[in-house]
């Protein structure tokens, strides 16, 4: 590990995090969501918008989505990172604005997102439809295969295939994940959940249900970070950033080396790396679980448990309230939230945990976190260590 990696290690800080519109925000554009979401972190730090002097952001539906942002809020940014990795990308954000909080370059940076894809007329459908022509994806896109859900369905076959995992260990994620939900009021879906009802719902991508699949919500989140000095002196518990690392093998999921194996196993690596921890250490885990094969594809690639073992590991509630992990404790994209990329909210779930604001839901003691983004099919991956300041010692 590079020695000025590690140096970083606690020299930042979430000072501030929220969250604005989660479910269903019906009059309500991409930008307005994120706005209301991104004052109230900023009000959470104890700043202002003209104390932020850096901003990360990224948007599935405009290309320089940082420019008009920096335009609606009013700001004058010395840093910007509008880096579009898809759903990982925020948590990505994080690093490169630790190295410009150290530098100098800026002292306070907002990170947001918002998306109203559930209730806007330009919704998730012609999104997709329009990526065909700007992003295509030529060992794929002639097949027309229902992404990104196929692809995310040939993981899974995959798994099953090579390791015997089966449908009720993948229907475990799932239910795991609204287990969580009904202690969140946040969450979107809160209703009871069985194994059977997983089994049970509609098939969309063989062996994926419609239970397996992320929700299409709308909702935004926004977190400001800044040096742990002046974290310090601001009122909030500050969370530090004590690892982060990205990394990206793949855009189509036809091109992974192997169908079981994603970037997260280097990502992983390399933050824990970075933080001086291991998975052993962590008190909880927010992983980006578009689909359930996701959840265990990432246990097992930032070692949680050995390759193959994801679905054994999950099997019986042990992720979910009162088992052995907690894993996405808001509800994940599964019953909590999801409006297109959900990278954010699992930043903000973990650094809710660590401040111990989670009510019903929060998990005694916590005082270190692992938030994982993943964007793409299975593409780029991001993982962050998080702890309080019991953590930094």
């Amino acid at each position: 590990m590079n020695a000025e990696l590690k140096a970083l290690r606690g020299s930042a800080a979430i000072a501030g995090a929220a969250t604005f519109g989660c479910g269903e925000a019906p009059g309500f554009t991409d930008m307005e969501l994120m706005a209301r979401a991104a004052h109230a972190a900023v009000a959470d730090a104890g700043l202002r918008m003209r104390d932020i002097d850096g901003l990360c952001t990224a948007s599935a539906s405009a290309a320089m989505w940082a420019l008009p942002v920096v335009e609606y809020l009013g700001l004058n940014p010395r840093y910007i990172d509008g880096t579009m990795l898809g759903g990982s990308s925020f948590i990505a954000h994080l690093l490169p604005a630790m190295q410009a909080i150290r530098s100098g370059q800026c002292s306070a940076v907002l990170i947001c997102y918002g998306s109203a894809q559930r209730s806007a007329a330009f919704g998730r459908r012609e999104i997709v439809a329009a990526r065909r022509f700007l992003d295509p994806q030529p060992y794929e896109h002639p097949y027309e295969p229902m992404l990104p859900v196929s692809a995310y369905a040939l993981a899974a076959s995959r798994h099953m295939h090579a390791f015997g995992t089966t449908r009720e260990q993948l229907a475990d994620v799932a239910v795991a994940a609204r287990a969580w939900a009904a202690l969140n009021p946040e969450a979107f879906m809160r209703e009871p959940l069985t194994r059977d009802d997983v089994l049970g719902s509609r098939m969309v991508s063989d062996p994926l249900t419609v239970r397996d699949c992320c929700l299409v919500t709308d909702g935004a989140g926004a977190c400001v970070l800044v040096s742990a000095e002046r974290a310090r002196d601001l009122p909030g518990k500050p969370v530090y950033v004590l690892g982060n690392a990205t990394a990206v093998w793949n855009r189509q999921i036809s091109s992974m080396a192997d169908l079981t194996v994603t970037a997260a196993s280097q990502s992983g690596r390399e933050a824990f790396a970075m933080a001086g921890l291991g998975p052993k250490d962590m008190d909880v885990v927010q992983l980006y679980d578009a689909f359930t094969i996701n959840t265990l594809l990432f246990l097992e690639d930032l070692g949680f448990c050995p390759k193959g073992e994801g679905g054994r590991f999950v099997a019986g509630g042990a992720i979910a309230p009162g088992g052995r992990l907690p894993v996405n404790t808001n509800g994940g994209g599964l019953s909590c939230v999801h409006p297109g990329m959900y990278g954010i909210f699992a930043l903000i779930e973990a650094v809710r945990q660590l401040r111990g604001e989670c009510g019903e839901r929060q998990v005694k003691n916590a005082h270190t976190a692992l938030a994982h983004g993943n964007g793409g099919m299975l593409s780029s991956q991001a993982t962050a260590i998080l702890g309080t300041a019991e953590a930094l010692r």
